[in-house]
């Protein structure tokens, strides 16, 4: 089973943003159990880095958070083809619509994120972290 965990989820469990990094800590842990595969697209990655390197003021620690998300996450690209069929995607939230898109083109089963109501018409089926634990 893979699942696509949104930006959000990443940035809550890095810098513990309560109320919300309990869970997202949790589905870190069940990554790292192997619970499930978690995925985090290339374009999210630079976003991560922005949000963290602002936390942080540290070129060094942030790099450092990086390869230790590498190392607990599987990587997807986002491709052009997702962007442009973001374009014409029902979702109303473009970057949504792009996620949604390569993680359908990455046969992704989940997208977790705690921003559900604008992936409602998502193809892939979206959780929240503490509905996705309970699934679990």
């Amino acid at each position: 089973m893979k699942a696509l965990i949104d930006t959000c989820i990443i940035i809550d469990a890095l810098q513990d943003r309560k109320p919300f990094s309990k869970d997202a800590q949790q589905i870190f842990l069940e990554i790292a159990k192997r619970s499930f595969i978690g995925c985090i697209t290339a374009k999210s990655i630079t976003d991560i880095y922005y949000l963290t390197h602002k936390a942080t003021h540290n070129d060094e620690t942030t790099r450092a958070i990086l390869h230790k998300l590498f190392s607990l996450f599987e990587i997807i690209d986002t491709a052009a083809v997702d962007c442009i069929k973001a374009l014409s995607s029902p979702m109303k939230d473009y970057e949504d619509a792009v996620m949604s898109e390569t993680a359908s083109r990455n046969a992704l089963d989940y997208i977790i994120t705690r921003n559900v109501k604008d992936y409602s018409q998502s193809k892939i089926p979206v959780y929240m972290p503490e509905v996705f634990l309970h699934l679990l």
